[in-house]
C-alpha cells in the first residue's frame, strides 16, 4: 500500500495545485463579473442655460464618457491584480499543501521503509536464531547417539570381556578340576595298590589268620547247641559287618546240619556282635565267609 501511495504522490500534488488555480480563476471571473454589474451609471451633467455648439457638447460627453470608462478599466485592473493576487496566495496556499502532503508522505515512506527494514532485520535476527535453536538441538541430538553408541559399545565390550573372562575362568577352573581328579584319581590308585599290597602281605602272613580264628572263637563262644546237632558239624556262615564290628546279617549257606542247627549259628553270630577288630585294618572285611566247625 505504501508503494502505491509513493507512486501516486506526484499525481495528487499537481490534482491539489490545479484546482487551486482554478478555484483562484473562479473567484477573480465572479469578482470582475460582479464589479461590472454595479459600475455607476453615467449621469448627464446639469448644463448651464447656456447654447453651446453641439460639436463641443459631443466633444466633452465623449471626453467624460472616456475618463469614466478609464476609471473602470483601471478599477477592473485593480481588481483582478488583487484577485490574481488571491489566485496566486491560494494557488501558493495548494502549493504549500501540495509540499506538505509530499513531505508527509515522503516521511510516512521513510517511516515504513525503516518499518520494513527494521521487520526485515528483526525477521533475519528471528530467523538465524531459529537456525542457531535447530542446530543446537541437532548438536545435542547428535551428541546424545554419539554417547549412547559409545556406551553400548563399551557395554558391548565389557560383556565380551566378561564373557572371556569367565569363558576363562570355567576353562581354568575345569581343567584345575581335571587336575585335581587327575591327582585324586592317581592318588586313590596308589592308595589302592598299597592297600592291595598290604592287603596282599597282610592276609598272605599269620594276622589274618590269627584274625580268622579271634572272629570263629567268638561265634563258637555264642553258640547254643540245639538238641538235634550231632557230631561233626561243618557248615559255611556268610556274615555281614561295619566298622566296629557290629553284624548286620547272618546266613548259613551250606551246612550238614538241620534247620534248627542253621538257625542256632546265624544266632550265634548275631550274639557274637560286635565281632573283634582285626588285628590290622587292612583285614577288614564287610563280607565274610566262616567255616563253622565247632567241634574242632
Amino acid at each position: 500500500m505504501s508503494g502505491s501511495v509513493r507512486e501516486n504522490t506526484w499525481p495528487v500534488a499537481a490534482s491539489v495545485a490545479l484546482h487551486g488555480l482554478l478555484a483562484a480563476g473562479l473567484l477573480l471571473m465572479a469578482y470582475v463579473s460582479h464589479n461590472q454589474q454595479h459600475l455607476p451609471t453615467l449621469q448627464p451633467l446639469p448644463i448651464d442655460a447656456v447654447v453651446v455648439d453641439s460639436k463641443v457638447l459631443h466633444a466633452a460627453q465623449r471626453a467624460q464618457a472616456e475618463r469614466a470608462e478609464e476609471e473602470a478599466r483601471a478599477r477592473a485592473a485593480a481588481e483582478a491584480q488583487a484577485a490574481a493576487q488571491a489566485g496566486a496566495a491560494v494557488a501558493e496556499d495548494a502549493k504549500v499543501a501540495a509540499e506538505k502532503l509530499v513531505e508527509a508522505q515522503a516521511q510516512a515512506d521513510a517511516q515504513s521503509k525503516a518499518a520494513n527494514m527494521a521487520k526485515a532485520a528483526d525477521d533475519a535476527q528471528r530467523a538465524a536464531e531459529a537456525q542457531r535453536i535447530m542446530e543446537a538441538k541437532q548438536a545435542i541430538a547428535d551428541a546424545k547417539r554419539a554417547e549412547e553408541a559409545r556406551q553400548a559399545d563399551e557395554a558391548k565390550r565389557a560383556a565380551e570381556a566378561k564373557q572371556a573372562a569367565e569363558a576363562k575362568q570355567a576353562a581354568d577352573a575345569k581343567r584345575a578340576a581335571d587336575d585335581r581328579a587327575k591327582q585324586e584319581r592317581e592318588a586313590e590308585l596308589r592308595r589302592q595298590m598299597a592297600d592291595e599290597e598290604h592287603v596282599s602281605a597282610v592276609e598272605s602272613g599269620p594276622l589274618r589268620d590269627r584274625y580268622i580264628t579271634l572272629l570263629r572263637n567268638r561265634i563258637q563262644g555264642a553258640w547254643i547247641k540245639p538238641p538235634s546237632a550231632t557230631p561233626g558239624v561243618d557248615c559255611m556262615v556268610q556274615v555281614t559287618q561295619v566298622p566296629g564290628g557290629e553284624v548286620t546279617g547272618a546266613r548259613v549257606t551250606q551246612c550238614n546240619g538241620d534247620a534248627a542247627v542253621r538257625q542256632s549259628i546265624e544266632n550265634a553270630v548275631y550274639r557274637a556282635s560286635p565281632l573283634p577288630d582285626p588285628p590290622d585294618p587292612a583285614l577288614f572285611e564287610r563280607n565274610l565267609v566262616l567255616r563253622f566247625r565247632p567241634n574242632e
